[in-house]
């Protein structure tokens, strides 16, 4: 860097610290990010505490007191505005139309503390998780869907990627050694019944 950008950069005033935050600018933030993103009650309070880390806390109009975190995460779950149930199914299907598999979403669950009943309710049927390990394959040109691999070696590269995705091993085995893609979607056809007894 030159002097002359250094001197510069060095007379420009430094920016003031920003204004801690009160309670009604605690609110506004959780709205504002509520309305952005769908989030889950887990992840709206981290936000708000991050918040409160960078910015500091006012206080209410009394002058002390605690932040209102969970006060404000209740209100918004009673409000409609947070909903756990809805979010886990969204982010489920989401994932798994991506062709990732339940033990990543589970991961996802777990980090938006998602838990009991919600996750459950979430949790996909053994043919809704076939066709995920499906998708996946075929997005990436596994097994059948692409040339055929040269090697051993080739083929568990392609394991070991359905395996990063989430897929239970017998499947990315099930998969990557179809021998044609009739096959692949005969395998992935076959686990529907059970989806629809669940």
């Amino acid at each position: 860097m030159s002097n002359s950008r250094r001197d510069r950069q060095a007379q420009r005033p430094s920016k003031p610290p920003p204004k801690p935050l009160g309670a009604a600018r605690l609110e506004e933030l959780a709205l504002a990010y509520t309305a952005r993103f769908a989030v889950s009650a887990a992840k709206l309070a981290d936000y708000l505490r991050r918040k409160l880390r960078e910015r500091g806390w006012e206080g209410d109009s009394e002058g002390g007191g605690e932040p209102p975190i969970d006060a404000i995460v209740e209100r918004f779950v009673a409000a409609g505005y947070v909903d756990d149930a809805a979010y886990a199914r969204a982010k489920s299907t989401s994932m798994l139309r991506r062709g990732l598999g339940m033990r990543r979403v589970s991961q996802a669950m777990d980090m938006a503390g998602i838990a009991g009943e919600d996750r459950e309710a979430a949790r996909a049927g053994p043919g809704t998780q076939r066709r995920a390990a499906l998708a996946f394959a075929r997005k990436r040109r596994f097994g059948p869907y692409g040339p055929p691999p040269a090697d051993r070696a080739a083929r568990e590269k392609q394991i070991a990627a359905l395996l990063r995705a989430g897929h239970p091993l017998d499947s990315a085995r099930e998969l990557v050694n179809a021998a044609s893609e009739a096959a692949a979607e005969l395998w992935a056809g076959q686990a529907d019944e059970d989806d629809t007894c669940d």
